[in-house]
């Protein structure tokens, strides 16, 4: 049998819950400007940014996979990885599996250039982690996860996936 709730309970959990809604919110508008603002330095749009991200985790990658990713048309992604390749980001190799195929992998020398731009966001990840516990941080770090699962789905379904 599940325990119920008393009024004031039910409040502060529901209370809590919007609040958690709300920081994701805050966080999701914040690392875009940050991202934005990174994307600028670097000469990059922000879907850009953002495919270059998705390459650098998850690549390499076909166009195709990294269309659907990224959510993009085909010939989105063909316009930027046009652009990630002409300012040196990505390079074009043929498939291995499939010759007529090729797969976009990031250029990983540039990559100091993204961890200096991102390093005060890092450290200050770093010393707001150093405040938990590693029960506290693995709980979080599921949080999160579960949360980009949901937000990938909602993505997902919006787009008729």
């Amino acid at each position: 049998m599940v325990p119920v709730e008393s009024g004031d309970a039910a409040r502060r959990r529901r209370r809590a819950t919007v609040e958690v809604k709300q920081g994701l919110r805050e966080l999701g508008a914040e690392l875009t400007l940050l991202n934005r603002q990174v994307g600028t330095r670097l000469g990059l749009k922000d879907i850009d940014l953002d495919c270059l991200d998705l390459i650098n985790t998850h690549g390499p990658l076909s166009p195709t996979a990294l269309a659907r990713r990224a959510g993009l048309h085909a010939a989105t992604t063909t316009g930027v990885l046009d652009r990630l390749e002409r300012a040196g980001w990505v390079t074009r190799d043929r498939d291995p599996a499939d010759r007529r195929a090729f797969l976009v992998r990031a250029l990983r020398d540039r990559n100091a250039e993204l961890l200096e731009l991102f390093a005060g966001m890092n450290s200050s990840v770093e010393q707001i982690c150093a405040d938990y516990d590693d029960a506290e941080l693995e709980r979080l770090a599921h949080f999160l996860r579960r949360t980009a699962d949901a937000g990938r789905n909602a993505a997902e379904g919006l787009a008729g996936n």
